[in-house]
């Protein structure tokens, strides 16, 4: 490959770092339901 297109390549890797890098300032936000989860009922046969 010619020096320009590694130039290009490079670049863009770099640019790609750059731009997914600033995104980890975002707060997370946790959600607390506060009724229980239900559990699904377990069927054990036809007749019991």
């Amino acid at each position: 490959m010619s020096k320009s297109i590694k130039l290009l390549v490079a670049f863009g890797l770099v640019a790609g770092v750059a731009a997914c890098a600033s995104g980890n300032d975002v707060e997370e936000i946790v959600v607390v339901d506060p009724e229980p989860i239900s559990v699904e009922p377990v069927y054990t046969g036809k007749f019991k």
